[in-house]
């Protein structure tokens, strides 16, 4: 099971992401594990982190992903329920520290998905909806919503659920037919 969960900054997107995960995890037995995409750069980002993790119950496993989204599910076990947050701060690593470009990009996101699929993992993933303003003029910024707008298409495409949050509440686009009851 995949979820893609969007919404804007501060919408509320990450408290209905950790609800959807434990309620996956209600169901499916395994662990939680939270997949985290940020380092502590500078003290405003540390603070950040650490009011996640104390938001966040005790029986969370955290597990630090900044590049290797496929290989960072290696040691999670067969049905765990994953937390990947986020994606739109992956994205930004990915093409301006590792050099990837759209179509490695878009081929480490798929080994993600492909890998949660085959092994039974409940994978859930955050992203920001940052393509709600108007059209960026420089070149540089363009090139990177362009590139994380490709992996939302390619997440929304492939994931049994989509939600958008905003303002808090959870907009239903897509529902796999095994999740209704």
């Amino acid at each position: 099971m995949i979820a893609f969960v969007s919404g804007g900054a501060r919408s509320g997107k990450s408290a209905v992401a950790e609800r959807l995960t434990l309620d996956w995890r209600q169901r499916l037995g395994g662990p939680h594990i939270y997949l985290a995409t940020a380092t502590a750069s500078d003290s405003e980002m540390a603070a950040r982190i650490e009011r996640h993790r104390r938001e966040r119950d005790s029986g969370w496993m955290t597990r630090e992903a900044p590049l290797a989204l496929g290989k960072a599910l290696s040691p999670v076990p067969a049905g765990a329920s994953v937390l990947l947050d986020c994606l739109t701060l992956w994205a930004s690593r990915a093409l301006y520290e590792a050099g990837f470009d759209e179509e490695a990009g878009c081929a480490e996101l798929m080994e993600l998905l492909l890998e949660a699929r085959k092994r039974g993992i409940a994978l859930v993933v955050v992203s920001n909806d940052l393509n709600e303003d108007l059209p960026p003029r420089d070149a540089e910024t363009w090139r990177y919503l362009a590139f994380l707008q490709r992996l939302h298409r390619q997440l929304a495409m492939e994931a049994d659920r989509v939600v958008e949050v905003v303002a808090g509440m959870a907009i239903e686009w897509k529902s796999g037919e095994e999740l209704r009851q």
